[in-house]
């Protein structure tokens, strides 16, 4: 036995050796693990072509957006909210800007949040109980995961878009008590593919669900004026929320929970995320409304980028990639191992590609890939050069292994 170093507690305490757990080293040998799997991350700045971002539109460098920033500075009475939205950090540029944006997507109301994960958590874990039901696609982002996780209600996870799976389960499930919810992205964030939105609506209609859709990725991007995958499907019920994320093709930080007006009033009263969370200062608001405002502008940015996506996609697809069923503007590669992808980013990034090896657990083990991610503001030429430099990464890999198995 060993004496307690806590001194409030030296007299009481009695630590077991045996029990003890060395934190500190605990942390060494996650690490040391995660460096054998290949799967130690990184902060590094993007070097060469950037093909990591979510700057769909190009906005990030569109000069209008500094000067809205600068003019949203200049005018705020304060460069600090200062508090909670509750407390102290409300500002009536707020109110302005969740009544324009639920206008822009349809939407009877919006709730502004500060970040896309506080959004997902907070929608959910304020919504949901342990007797309701939840069916959740199982490439679904992770601040959807942990939003559910923190619930404790019952799960169902569906095989990636298999609702012939999902509808057994909601037909297996339609006699339990509590509510049911479907949940998934509109563009996933990780395989680039489209949730089929209005057979999901069919089936949460059918068996008296509710759905909720994460329009993370589509927001700027898809639908009228940008608008989104939900609108551009022509549904509203059973939708009860959607979350449309403005650190991405907007260009801003932030996302808006948008739904009827009543959803608004509950989540202010029961989302932990908005209640205990400081408010941005009033004047980001500025920048959110210009990224709002020139997305919805952004006609000839969106077909560009469409083009551009369709154009990668097939090159790859001609070239034996493997693209995973992407159809939008973020295009997968899988490679399978850690490895590979780790070759594969390294091998571009020296040919002048900023592009990020995505591996477990962001990802199932054994779908390693490269995730790219197209903006308007690339060309053809660019992407066409960026397909050469893969097919000549493979090459190398191909020879180094036959090198290897002649030894």
């Amino acid at each position: 036995m060993r004496r307690c170093s806590i001194p409030w507690a030296s007299n009481r305490c009695r630590c077991d050796k045996n029990n003890f757990v060395d934190i500190k080293k605990r942390i060494l040998d996650e690490l040391s693990e995660l460096e054998s799997r290949a799967e130690l991350r990184q902060l590094q700045t993007v070097e060469g072509v950037d093909l990591s971002s979510n700057d769909y539109l190009g906005l990030s460098v569109d000069p209008r957006m500094k000067q809205a920033l600068l003019k949203g500075v200049h005018s705020a009475s304060r460069v600090a909210s200062s508090g909670s939205r509750l407390l102290s950090g409300h500002d009536e540029a707020w109110t302005h800007l969740e009544r324009d944006f639920a206008r822009w997507v349809g939407a009877e109301s919006a709730l502004y949040f500060s970040s896309g994960y506080a959004a997902n958590l907070g929608l959910l874990s304020a919504l949901l109980r342990p007797e309701d039901t939840v069916f959740s696609d199982s490439a679904n982002h992770a601040s959807l995961i942990d939003g559910i996780r923190l619930t404790k209600c019952r799960r169902v996870i569906f095989p990636h878009l298999d609702l012939t799976f999902l509808e057994q389960e909601l037909r297996r499930n339609a006699a339990n008590p509590g509510a049911r919810v479907i949940v998934v992205e509109s563009i996933f964030s990780m395989q680039g593919d489209r949730s089929p939105l209005a057979d999901l609506a069919a089936l949460a209609d059918r068996y008296d669900a509710e759905l909720i859709v994460d329009e993370a990725h589509a927001i700027g991007v898809r639908g009228p004026r940008g608008s989104g995958c939900v609108a551009e499907a022509g549904i509203s019920w059973p939708v009860l929320a959607t979350v449309h994320t403005c650190g991405k093709a907007l260009c801003a930080a932030g996302a808006f929970v948008c739904g009827s007006e009543k959803l608004r009033q509950f989540l202010i009263n029961r989302a932990r995320t908005f209640i205990f969370n400081t408010g941005l200062p009033p004047y980001f608001a500025s920048q959110v409304a210009a990224g709002t405002r020139l997305a919805a502008e952004a006609e000839s940015e969106r077909a560009r980028l469409i083009e551009l996506s369709d154009f990668l996609r097939i090159e790859l697809q001609n070239n034996d990639f493997d693209i995973a069923g992407s159809d939008s503007q973020i295009v997968p590669v899988i490679l399978g191992s850690n490895d590979d992808a780790v070759h594969f980013a390294e091998s571009v990034r020296i040919k002048g590609f900023g592009v990020r090896a995505i591996r477990p657990p962001t990802v199932p083990a054994g779908t390693a890939r490269l995730r790219l991610s197209v903006t308007a503001k690339l060309s053809k030429d660019i992407l066409a050069e960026l397909v050469a430099a893969m097919v000549q990464a493979r090459n190398e890999s191909r020879a180094a292994r036959t090198a290897f198995a002649a030894r």
